[in-house]
């Protein structure tokens, strides 16, 4: 079990070890951390929240998926969202629940995703709001992060301010600005907070100068 807060990780322990053969052989309270567990106990299951300090989710799935092969990974997140979904189930997550979901449906989907139903089989639980934004105009297609990283970017924050502020690397935030300006139709950093605001993807704000 891996989240950074620590009142809901052991909620979430607690509950898992009132299942029937469902065993915790660890936690960690970020994504490297959990990648160093993985890579020693090899877990059947690692349940990995979104938002923790250090590298973020994008970079510790494929990383999960390396260290410890036979690992499944279920996203436990607050972001009901259908967009960010499909992105980390298609890094190699095997199933995406939001924080609302019972305790019967986390424990039905590790019992699921440990008995492995096939090639492209995952287990996707968001409602019927967050399935309806896959409808939305195109700019809405953009990840939780990537709005992030555009926001900071209409403060006029600098690459290397941007992942200070976020706690990513450099080149990482460049990957999500490509994504933004392909996603968006945006030739320039400007262009792409112009049509961000338009879009009501991040708040209408006044540049401010840069650090």
């Amino acid at each position: 079990m891996a989240d950074d807060h620590t009142l809901f990780r052991e909620g979430v322990i607690e509950i898992l070890t009132t299942a029937n053969d469902v065993e915790v052989v660890g936690e960690a309270h970020s994504g490297a951390d959990a990648c160093e567990k993985a890579a020693a106990l090899h877990p059947d299951v690692v349940v990995l929240d979104v938002e923790m300090p250090g590298q973020g989710v994008r970079e510790t799935i494929p990383q999960l998926r390396r260290v410890s092969p036979r690992s499944r990974v279920i996203v436990l997140t607050m972001h009901d969202d259908i967009v960010l979904a499909r992105e980390l189930l298609a890094l190699g997550a095997s199933a995406y629940l939001v924080k609302g979901a019972t305790r019967h449906e986390l424990v039905s989907a590790i019992h699921s995703v440990v008995v492995d139903r096939g090639p492209g089989h995952v287990i996707l639980s968001v409602s019927q709001q967050g399935l309806d934004r896959a409808d939305q105009a195109p700019g809405d297609v953009l990840s939780v992060r990537e709005r992030e990283v555009l926001a900071l970017t209409a403060e006029a924050l600098s690459n290397s301010q941007i992942a200070r502020r976020l706690n990513i690397a450099e080149g990482t935030v460049k990957r999500h600005l490509r994504n933004i300006f392909r996603k968006l139709g945006a030739v320039s950093r400007l262009d792409a907070v112009n049509k961000g605001v338009a879009a009501s993807l991040i708040p209408a704000s006044p540049p401010r100068e840069k650090d």
